[in-house]
C-alpha cells in the first residue's frame, strides 16, 4: 500500500473540555489537525471523489467526537477522533493533533497540544 497522505489543518470545534470546573463551564475553541495515510493513486488517476477520503466526512467525524465530550484530557479527545476515523474510513494510519489555545496553566502559553498516531 502506498504511503500517501491527506492532511486537514486547524479544524476548529467548540467545547467545554478540561479538568477544572472553570474550564468546563464555558465553551472555548479547540483546534484539530488530522493526517490520514491511504493509497491515493486511484483518486489521482480517475479524479473521482469516491476513490478518496471526503474531507467533509472527516470534519463531520471530528465534530461528532467533540459532541461526545466533554473530555477531561486532550488525550481522550484525540483518541476518540482517531478511533472514529479508523473505524469509518479506508485509511491505514491516522495522526491526530488536538490543541487547546491559551490553556489555564498559570503562565502565558500559546497552546497545549497532544499528538497521537494509531494504525489498523
Amino acid at each position: 500500500m502506498s504511503a500517501d497522505r491527506i492532511r486537514l489543518h486547524n479544524i476548529t470545534v467548540y467545547g467545554c473540555h478540561g479538568v477544572t470546573e472553570a474550564e468546563r463551564a464555558v465553551e472555548r475553541p479547540f483546534q484539530v489537525d488530522v493526517e490520514l495515510v491511504t493509497d491515493l493513486s486511484t483518486a489521482g488517476t480517475t479524479d473521482d471523489l469516491g476513490a478518496t477520503v471526503d474531507y467533509a466526512a472527516v470534519c463531520e467525524m471530528v465534530g461528532r467526537a467533540n459532541e461526545a465530550g466533554p473530555y477531561h484530557l486532550l488525550e481522550a479527545f484525540a483518541e476518540r477522533i482517531a478511533k472514529n476515523l479508523l473505524g469509518h474510513l479506508p485509511v491505514s494510519t491516522v495522526t491526530v493533533r488536538v490543541r487547546k489555545p491559551h490553556p489555564p496553566v498559570g503562565m502565558l502559553v500559546e497552546a497545549a497540544e497532544v499528538e497521537i498516531t494509531r494504525t489498523r
